[in-house]
């Protein structure tokens, strides 16, 4: 099969690997219908995070089942499913809470930038739509394996409510399933900080009211602006740097919450000003397989179309050019289609 490969930062191969067999009774191997790039695979692709040797890469993917281990009884071959960035049993203590990023027994599905793929614990990670869906839907399907399932994780931990303020801080498709997310969860105002007019013109699609182009102290300085001197009920970190960080904390109003959902490289929060702060502060890895039936309906009944995060579509073998684009932001998302 065709498979994306990370060799170092920078280099990015798509060749030839061996297809995937089922290890464990709890797989299941897909053949996938779309994967894509996710901006956290930049990380490595620009050497913030250690590339070494050699190695698959990606992490987002819909398909169709091809094979599944003796154990797997909720899946089964022919079936088009959706399944978490992470691996969860769907039935452990921490699961059955809706964290399943953190499963007692949690795995990680990798390389799924290929024509297959081998997910673990078939069972608690998958979910099997009733029927093939539309061709229309299948970048909006997408982005429930991860960047929907992340923004709408955002916008629960910062306590988005019916007619709240919301702040979204980071205009990458995270941010901007962020907007659709607290739109859908009734904010009244959503201010989408964001520098990028494409990416401006589409947060105001999905719910925006205001856009903030200003950074760091000049952005929260026109969030204080825009909320009379209060700040935002409820912020959505959804970048991970030292500079998104402080200014989502800023930006939030005492007995706000802060949601932060962006991968930290080199975030420090200071205790004391924290405590006097009065701001609320919760975040981590998104338990997208928790959201996953409800996001399926929303897409499925078209009441959301996150799949316009993908700006970009290329066949698997030109998979360096979508994570060029990326990083040079000339795209906001890479749809890869094997």
């Amino acid at each position: 099969m065709r498979a994306t490969i990370i060799h170092a930062p920078g280099d990015i191969r798509v060749e030839n690997a061996p297809e995937p067999k089922i290890v464990a009774p709890t797989d299941a191997v897909i053949r996938t219908v779309a994967t894509c790039v996710c901006g956290s695979d930049l990380w490595s692709y620009r050497g913030i995070n250690p590339v070494t040797e050699p190695q698959p890469i990606g992490h987002e993917y819909v398909g169709i089942v091809e094979e599944v281990g003796s154990d797997v009884s909720n899946v089964k071959p022919g079936q088009f499913v959706i399944g978490s960035f992470i691996a969860s049993d769907n039935t452990c203590p921490v699961c059955r809470a809706g964290y399943h990023t953190s499963c007692r027994h949690r795995d990680f599905p990798n390389g799924c930038q290929a024509e297959y793929v081998r997910i673990p614990l078939a069972d608690g990670t998958l979910v099997a739509l009733p029927e093939p869906p539309a061709e229309e839907l299948i970048p909006s399907l997408l982005t429930l394996s991860d960047v929907m399932g992340t923004g709408w994780y955002a916008a629960k931990a910062a306590e988005v409510r019916p007619g709240s303020t919301a702040v979204v801080v980071g205009d990458g498709a995270v941010g901007l399933c962020g907007v659709i997310a607290a739109k859908e969860l009734g904010a009244e105002r959503i201010i989408a900080m964001s520098r990028h007019a494409p990416r401006q013109t589409l947060a105001l699609e999905f719910g925006a009211t205001d856009v903030v182009t200003e950074r760091g102290e000049e952005g929260v300085a026109r969030v204080k602006e825009l909320t009379n001197g209060i700040g935002a009920d409820s912020v959505l970190e959804c970048v991970g740097t030292q500079q998104s960080m402080h200014q989502a904390l800023q930006s939030t109003r005492p007995g706000g919450t802060v949601g932060f959902v962006g991968m930290p490289h080199g975030v420090q929060i200071d205790g004391q000003e924290l405590f006097f702060s009065h701001v609320g502060l919760r975040g981590g890895p998104a338990p997208v397989r928790a959201y996953l039936p409800d996001l399926i309906d929303r897409v499925l009944s078209g009441r959301i179309n996150s799949g316009k995060v993908f700006d970009l579509t290329l066949p698997l073998d030109e998979a360096a050019e979508g994570y060029k684009a990326m990083d040079e932001r000339r795209a906001i998302k890479a749809l890869l289609r094997p």
